[in-house]
């Protein structure tokens, strides 16, 4: 079976991540999103018990997607769900440059590999920062999140 993971905060989580999903469904025969509990880098504006929920409740009726919470490296993780691959969209050289370093990394680490999925450019410009700040401002961010399908 091949497996891989799509690991990330995914706070929230966006139709931009649903479209990297969806396009590395063929690619696979079980994608694991994974959900970190935090990141050392970024505060959460939910627990990672309601982020893992809301993305499960997107994917209740696809069974090749299971999502799990992890607290480690995500490499290890992989490792933990027998993927050979960690699943990554990149929506700018930024990103890129980012997930080439992480994926040379992981690769040193145990041989897991990285596949680098590019943003559907009409979706490129939508981070989970930037859906936050609208909540935050108290826009509608109903267009920006993905529905159960």
């Amino acid at each position: 079976m091949r497996t891989a993971v799509f690991t990330g905060s995914f706070d929230p989580f966006t139709i931009g991540h649903d479209d990297i999903v969806r396009r590395a469904l063929p690619l696979f025969d079980r994608i694991v999103i994974g959900v970190v509990e935090s990141n050392v880098h970024k505060s959460h504006a939910r627990s990672a018990e309601e982020r893992r929920a809301a993305i499960a409740d997107i994917y209740a009726k696809e069974p090749r997607v299971e999502v799990k919470i992890y607290s480690d490296l995500a490499v290890d993780f992989a490792r933990r769900e027998g993927a050979l691959f960690i699943i990554k969209g990149i929506r700018s050289v930024k990103d890129f440059e980012y997930e080439r370093e992480m994926a040379e990394i992981n690769r040193s680490l145990n041989g897991t590999e990285t596949l680098l999925l590019l943003a559907d450019p009409a979706l490129a410009h939508i981070s989970s920062s930037m859906v936050r700040e609208l909540a935050h401002y108290g826009k509608d961010i109903s267009k920006y999140l993905p529905k159960a399908k």
